[in-house]
């Protein structure tokens, strides 16, 4: 090349950026270069180069040199496929002129640097701190500012470790950031020491002796870069704690991704998906578990580390137990300590009275027995005054007591105390008391309690919600914050156990409402006409121990029900009254006479043994269960077919069946944002996924009736377990409820890029899809479509099965209506919901410019996850992201068109119904305007997905045109009043459940 040819230092290799400035990535390094390639310097004279700039522009670029250390020709070449074609196609000089030219915008340059995942990191946006130009991508912004703020820009970076790294090799930070620095490191300064959780240089050069002559002769920089760029992926191990091999055995759903090139090995599955989901990186440790620790749960939450695993690893390197493992306090240490904070506590209950008084009459009365006890007696009453502000019937029945209970009086006012001389026992205490009750309803409430907060009022509210109801019985932990009893049950020799005793109150199995065979009177509230026509307490149990379960067994068999309920909650000091010597002969006495009493009863309960406790822990046992499986569990909020799952457990729980809800892939859950999203009678195994099912099956050998899987591809994971483990199923039948979603995407995938797939080629994807379809006695699809694809591949058993809406429309004028609404759960990037959002801001919108005025904005809405890019959104001045939103009917209210701009989907689109059935209008695809089976023009407005503009034409003209508006809302709210009646819906599931039971 002449001199006058070449472009002056630099100017080739600058990339579209903002003339003002030119990003760190795109200049050339001399220094560096040199130092990489050392040959180079002898080459500069002897070949009439006047500098390495331009040897690299010539001929280095050719050789696959890279132009500094923040971008990796050879590793972008073998990373990005297409780009190595066009090199070879001589389309590009190098990889790093595609990067320069188009690649910046979204692939990664660099083996430790991942585009996508910074931006979706990087706090604020790409913007400048200074208020200059904006940087041009997120690489950029890391080396500009990214990297010196302490950002990461790839799992496998963690700047606080790389800063370690760095101090103990005593190197000064360079200019930019620990990043720039660590990168400029000579092997083997490079593995001194971990640069993140998630691989360890120690282990990994002492495991494969052969990587550190590979890095010794300059093929790679160090261990990590090894690690990520090496051509055979699967065969390394990162660090100690994962196993490729075993992760593959363990989770049998990966290795075809594998193999299909979504994956660079295991490894990479589990960092981007399997850790956060609690998956198993290898046999000998539970993630799952590891996760639901409370102090891990509490580090996770609050974003202390990104994932379970790394929490685990870093606990381990640095000998830190305490960071994972809370020490469960010994029970006789915290029995004192309760009996030592009524003491404390005691003095300033003395100095100002706890006030019962009632004017009027009261809204239920508490039966209280003390025998001694004083301050744990006051104790009691203090919380039992301080969780219910209401008017209490306080009854306190000293029974004999030597200390100041003889004085009660001097402690509580408005209470009425009856005194007896001698100790006459707690049975005969409660009836004295019984006698004299007036209140509606009966507590019966042991003097060694605290209440959790509304622990009264979620009782009474229980017991008034159904006429059959008879008693309410609450969740009881021990001092040691261990269950005492989620509801108990009652054996067929009479004996009892309490439902879960020593697991974690908070597990899943102990958080549902179901009806029980008995609930401790420690806390039992009781309707006071029932009670005291069954006399109260059956003297023949006196002095105590039996009479409650005698009791509650004489409930059921007057036709009421026994209900135990989470939501009331109270801290027990067990036998703190009677102490547990005297206590376990009464209770060896009177189990015998129970038993005796009760013969033709417990004939009908199973025997005593812990593994049939599944079975006994509900009174009602006759119902059918069902175990609902699906990936996540259904919240609402989650989109995707997840709205329509959980108004199928709705749907399931009314129609009288009991429903436990598994979740195929462990993600963070928040248990509080799933008491209002399901039925209280739900049993949600919020604790569970696919590496615990196995185990879960064979504890519930014979339990279910049926099992109910959502989506094939859920299916296609647990057929090797369900085959496995068919003997611990029994008789239970099998319902797949699938959409054609993976053939139906990628037919439409293709045809929307051009190359629609042959006829064969689809029915053998089909054929493939559904292969695991075979295990289930029921199909069930969700349009009349569906099941005919599902017919063509020879499966007969098809139900249909679509959605369930009420008619609601929102009530506000046409001309009070402002702006667009585009709703929809974005799960990943290149789901049809993302791909349709791109659409939409990319191709649409310029046009909308023309049609509609400026201030007219389209709202995105929904579920958002963590790892999607909403910069586009975000830099867009037409649209405005909002994310979940908890209040639908205020978003359908306000706005005047509903935008789906799907373009690939199976199924049957939910969102295109609710939009409908709030009276909000929508602009589709053709795809969606025929899958739900509207006709464009009548119930709905569509157009062609490969026609941006006529999109935006039929966005306009809805917006615009009110006659067409309010056209178009009447006929889609009568197609919805046909198409999802919610009394067809559930008459059809019920069918299709009990033909699956048959």
């Amino acid at each position: 090349m002449n001199e006058e040819d070449r472009p002056a230092p630099g100017t080739d290799l600058a990339t579209p950026a903002p003339p003002a400035r030119e990003p760190i990535w795109a200049r050339f390094d001399s220094e560096w270069y040199l130092r990489r390639y050392p040959d180079v310097e002898a080459r500069l004279a002897g070949e009439g180069f006047d500098s390495a700039e331009a040897f690299y522009h010539d001929i280095g670029q050719r050789y696959g040199h890279s132009p500094n250390r923040f971008f990796d020709e050879e590793w972008y070449l073998r990373a990005h496929p297409d780009v190595y074609r066009a090199v070879c196609l001589d389309e590009f000089p190098s990889g790093f002129a595609h990067y320069r030219q188009q690649g910046y915008r979204s692939y990664a340059p660099h083996w430790l640097f991942d585009e996508a995942f910074y931006r979706r990191a990087c706090p604020g946006g790409l913007a400048r701190e200074d208020g200059g130009h904006d940087y041009l991508n997120g690489y950029d912004h890391f080396l500009g500012e990214g990297d010196a703020a302490g950002f990461s820009g790839h799992p496998f970076y963690d700047p606080a470790l790389g800063a370690e790294v760095l101090a103990a090799l005593g190197v000064d930070m360079r200019e930019g950031g620990v990043f720039a620095t660590w990168l400029d490191l000579p092997a083997p300064s490079a593995d001194s020491g971990r640069l993140s959780w998630y691989f360890d240089p120690a282990w990994y050069l002492a495991h494969y002796p052969a990587v550190a002559k590979e890095i010794a002769e300059g093929r790679y920089q160090s261990a990590l870069h090894h690690y990520l760029a090496n051509e055979t992926p699967r065969q390394f191990d990162p660090q100690h704690w994962f196993s490729e091999e075993q992760y593959c055995a363990l989770h049998p759903d990966l290795p075809p991704n594998i193999e299909a090139g979504l994956f660079r090995n295991a490894y990479d599955h589990f960092v981007k998906f399997g850790a956060k989901e609690g998956r198993a990186p290898r046999a000998d440790i539970s993630l799952a578990a590891y996760m639901r620790k409370p102090l891990v749960a509490a580090d996770l939450r609050s974003g202390v580390f990104p994932d379970p695993y790394a929490h685990f690893v870093a606990a381990e390197c640095r000998g830190r137990r305490d960071w994972y493992e809370a020490e469960m306090p010994d029970e006789g240490r915290t029995r004192a300590l309760f009996r030592h904070e009524a003491e404390v506590a005691l003095p300033m209950l003395r100095r100002q009275k706890l006030d019962f008084s009632t004017d009027g009459a009261p809204e239920f009365s508490v039966i209280l027995v003390a025998h001694d006890q004083i301050a744990m007696t006051m104790q009691t009453l203090a919380s039992l005054r301080a969780n219910y502000a209401g008017a209490i019937e306080l009854i306190v029945v000293d029974s004999g007591s030597r200390d100041d209970v003889s004085r009660i009086e001097a402690f509580v006012t408005g209470a009425r105390i009856l005194h007896f001389r001698t100790n006459i026992g707690y049975l005969d205490a409660c009836n004295s008391a019984l006698a004299v009750v007036s209140g509606p309803a009966v507590l019966y409430l042991n003097n060694d309690v605290r209440l959790y907060p509304n622990a009264v009022r979620n009782a009474l509210a229980r017991l008034s919600a159904e006429p059959d109801v008879g008693a309410v019985g609450a969740k009881i932990v021990r001092t040691n914050f261990r269950l005492q009893e989620a509801g108990s049950v009652v054996w067929r020799d009479g004996a009892t156990h309490g439902y879960r005793r020593e697991d974690d109150p908070n597990i899943a199995e102990a958080n549902f409402v179901r009806d029980v065979d008995f609930c401790s009177a420690a806390f039992l509230m009781l309707r006071a006409s029932l009670l005291k026509s069954l006399g109260g307490y059956d003297e023949r149990f006196r002095p105590a121990y039996f009479e409650d379960v005698d009791l509650c067994l004489r409930i059921a068999a007057a036709g009421r029900r026994v209900v135990y309920d989470p939501g009331i909650c109270i801290e027990h000091l067990e036998y703190g009254s009677s102490g547990p010597s005297r206590s376990n002969d009464m209770i060896q006495a009177n189990h015998r006479l129970f038993a005796l009493i009760h013969q033709d009863r417990l004939r009908q309960h199973p025997p005593r043994h812990v593994r049939n406790a599944i079975f006994a822990r509900e009174q009602s046992r006759e119902r059918k269960r069902i175990l609902f499986l699906e990936d996540r569990l259904p919240l609402p909020a989650l989109g995707s077919g997840y709205v329509r799952s959980n108004h199928m457990v709705h749907a399931l729980v009314a129609l009288g069946y009991h429903v436990t809800v598994f979740a195929i892939l462990q993600r963070r859950t928040d248990v509080l944002s799933l008491v209002e999203a399901f039925p209280e009678t739900v049993e949600l195994m919020y604790d569970a996924d696919l590496g615990s099912f196995a185990e879960f099956i064979e504890e519930r050998a014979g339990y279910y009736d049926a099992l109910w899987i959502g989506r094939t591809h859920n299916l296609a994971r647990l057929l090797p377990i369900l085959s496995e483990s068919a003997r611990h199923l029994g008789a239970a039948g099998t319902i797949l409820d699938t959409e054609v979603v993976a053939t139906s995407r990628s037919y439409e995938r293709a045809r929307v890029l051009g190359a629609p797939l042959p006829a064969a080629e689809f029915i053998a994807r089909l054929t493939d899809e559904l292969d695991c379809a075979h295990f289930c006695q029921r199909i069930v699809a969700v349009t009349e479509a569906d099941a005919r694809l599902i017919r063509s591949v020879g499966y007969g058993n098809v139900s249909v099965l679509g959605h369930a809406l009420e008619v609601r429309p929102t009530m506000t004028p046409f001309a009070e209506r402002r702006d667009i609404l585009a709703l929809g759960a974005i799960h990943d990037e290149g789901s049809p919901n993302h791909d349709g959002l791109m659409w939409l801001i990319e191709k649409v919108a310029p046009f909308l410019d023309a049609l509609l005025p400026e201030e007219v904005r389209i709202t995105v809405a929904g579920y958002v996850g963590p790892d999607v890019d909403l910069s586009p959104i975000l830099a867009s001045s037409r649209f405005r992201w909002i994310g979940p939103s908890d209040d639908l009917a205020s978003l359908y209210e306000r706005h005047r068109v509903f935008v789906a701009p799907t373009r690939f989907a199976g199924g049957l689109p939910y969102k295109v119904h609710e939009a409908a059935s709030f009276g909000l209008p929508v602009v589709t695809t053709t795809l969606i305007a025929g899958q739900v089976g509207w006709r464009s023009g009548e119930a709905l407005l569509a157009a062609e997905s490969d026609d941006p503009e006529g999109f935006a034409r039929a966005l306009a003209r809805l917006y615009h045109d009110e006659a067409l508006w309010q056209a178009v809302r009447d006929s889609a709210l009568e197609h919805v009043r046909e198409e999802c009646d919610p009394a067809t819906f559930n008459r059809t599931l019920d069918g299709i459940v009990k033909e699956c039971m048959a």
